[in-house]
């Protein structure tokens, strides 16, 4: 089944179970892929549809941080609620073992020897990685393996 079509169908079973919360967020997913299909004047392929709910991830989780600075903990709750819901659309995310490993691979294919290097090393891994593991991860792991 389609990316899309999951989320729709989840949009549904969401609307027969009055879940309020998961409705929401599923429609305000939905809408950010609708904004952005009009954006590019196609329909996306799961590929963009995953970078989009990864962007959406990417809000929550700063969201979080900031709301968790202010006290806000009723808001912490609901963003991380949303947060669990949008990785359920995600493909399976990889361990650490798995991404130290993937790391270690790019680091032998580039030729990669330092800091310097570290670009060759991330370009390298974003189309192994896209949707399956978070930058800032996988940016500390390249950086701990180039040290």
């Amino acid at each position: 089944m389609q990316l899309r079509e999951r989320l729709t169908a989840a949009m549904k079973e969401a609307m027969k179970n009055r879940d309020s919360l998961r409705l929401s967020a599923i429609r305000m997913t939905l809408s950010s892929v609708k904004n952005r299909d009009i954006e590019l004047r196609r329909e996306m392929n799961d590929q963009e549809i995953t970078e989009t709910i990864v962007t959406l991830c990417k809000q929550r989780r700063e969201s979080i941080r900031l709301f968790k600075e202010a006290g806000r903990q009723e808001l912490v709750d609901k963003e991380e609620a949303e947060l669990a819901l949008l990785q359920e659309f995600l493909p399976q995310q990889l361990t650490r073992e798995e991404l130290e490993a993937l790391v270690a691979q790019a680091i032998s294919e580039t030729s990669a020897t330092s800091g310097k290097d570290m670009g060759k090393v991330m370009k390298h891994l974003q189309p192994l990685v896209s949707g399956r593991a978070d930058g800032k991860l996988v940016s500390e792991v390249v950086k701990q393996k180039l040290a």
